[in-house]
């Protein structure tokens, strides 16, 4: 039988999750010849056997909308200068792409991006109000740099020590 939550627990859970520090990336898509995208940090390796990556969606995303159909997808994983582009892409824009540096790599690929994967959608789960697209990867890029960090609603990057 699932727990009922109340709103203390959702406030607590996002209090306490935001301790957790997550990169961002930009999700894309294409769809009718127009690209698509949404600012996310819920992503992750699921398998290495074979190569697999997990996103994590609300059921209101217009991305999610156009996953839920298949085809393939852009894991942009963003570089530490690249804050501007995680504001725009998680905020109501028209236009998400104008005026910024980008190809079709198989799905829509931003320059500057730490790392690139595409992937292909092999499946959906619903869970609570988020539904997990699970997608096989084709292929997978990194570059040198510091990625985007995101950690207690603030940007930052990773620094080792």
């Amino acid at each position: 039988m699932p727990v009922t939550k109340s709103s203390g627990t959702e406030a607590a859970l996002r209090r306490a999750m935001g301790n957790l520090p997550t990169g961002l990336t930009i999700v894309t898509t294409s769809s009718g010849g127009a690209p698509h995208g949404t600012t996310l940090s819920a992503v992750m390796s699921l398998s290495m056997d074979p190569p697999m990556v997990v996103l994590s969606l609300a059921r209101t995303s217009s991305l999610l909308a156009r996953l839920q159909r298949g085809g393939r997808f852009g894991v942009n994983v963003l570089a530490a200068h690249q804050d501007q582009v995680a504001i725009r892409f998680s905020q109501p824009v028209h236009n998400r792409f104008a005026d910024l540096e980008w190809h079709d790599d198989g799905a829509p690929r931003l320059a500057g991006a730490h790392a690139w994967v595409l992937g292909e959608v092999s499946s959906t789960l619903p869970a609570g109000d988020h539904v997990l697209v699970v997608g096989d990867v084709l292929e997978a890029e990194a570059t040198d740099g510091r990625p985007l960090t995101y950690w207690q609603r603030t940007f930052g990057t990773h620094q080792s020590f």
